[in-house]
């Protein structure tokens, strides 16, 4: 069973729904990041994606553009995140690890080799966000060759005939973009979320992880009562920024910030689905 399975198993088993945060590699630089990512399982992180930063990345917001050109400017590449997982791994073997980002770099960088190298590393699943269905063969067979799971973004703007088309070799969990838009600039309200999961429930019976757009506490609780998950990213990466100062540097608190945050959202997630 693969690290996402197990885990999303353990959290049926636990009642509970699971907290997703994500860090860009290399933001603001290569410590700091690591710092965070190491600390986030104790923070509560119950899987964790790290965003692979491209200079266009089409569906992000301002925030997490931002924090893109922070880690490319730090020295990101594919290589250096793949490292970033791979010491993670020295001391965590548990936690799941997910890959977020876009086409480009992985064609550049080979997606045989891509694929190779992320399981070496410790990589559990891959999401590209503009790697459409009809050309998943451009990266789906060297993943599963590798067990990484291709995890698929379904939008409220996804249909009932496309829904299976677009899930079909899907893996790991289904990511549902909240908004329709870029990432960090709305939110979606409780009732459209309840609304939209039996539609793509009906579809797969994989775990359902809700993004784009929750930032509060309050917002992940009341997300992880409808899904089996909620990814958190903008609101982090808000906190990190605001720590900086002018020259882009972290100050001696940026990491506590972000991991004092993780634990808030951990919180009100864990206790979401308490009986009152």
């Amino acid at each position: 069973m693969s690290r996402i399975a197990a885990r999303f198993a353990a959290l049926r088993t636990e009642g509970r729904g699971a907290l997703i945060p994500f860090l860009e590699a290399y933001d603001p630089d290569a410590e700091t990041s690591m710092a965070i990512l190491r600390g986030m399982p104790g923070a509560g992180a119950d899987l964790i994606e790290i965003g692979m930063p491209f200079t266009d990345p089409m569906a992000d917001g301002p925030t997490v553009q931002a924090a893109g050109l922070r880690g490319l400017k730090a020295g990101a590449t594919l290589a250096r995140t793949l490292a970033m997982v791979r010491d993670f791994r020295l001391d965590d073997d548990a936690t799941p690890v997910i890959l977020m980002g876009y086409l480009n770099p992985i064609a550049s960088y080979g997606p045989e080799r891509f694929c190779t190298d992320a399981a070496a590393a410790g990589v559990d699943g891959l999401i590209v966000v503009d790697l459409p269905t009809e050309e998943a063969d451009l990266l789906a067979g060297h993943a599963k060759a590798q067990d990484l799971d291709i995890i698929r973004l379904v939008a409220p703007t996804t249909d009932a005939a496309r829904l299976p088309l677009v899930l079909d070799g899907s893996s790991g969990f289904v990511y549902y973009v909240s908004i329709t838009g870029i990432t960090g600039t709305r939110s979606a309200t409780a009732s459209s979320l309840a609304a939209a999961m039996p539609r793509v429930r009906a579809a797969t019976g994989l775990p359902i992880a809700i993004g784009f757009g929750i930032r509060t506490p309050a917002q992940a609780a009341e997300a992880v009562q409808v899904a089996d998950a909620v990814v958190v990213a903008s609101a982090l990466i808000d906190t990190l920024s605001a720590s900086l100062d002018a020259q882009g540097r972290p100050a001696p608190d940026t990491v506590q910030r972000v991991l004092d945050q993780v634990r808030g959202l951990a919180d009100a997630v864990r206790h979401a689905r308490v009986p009152a």
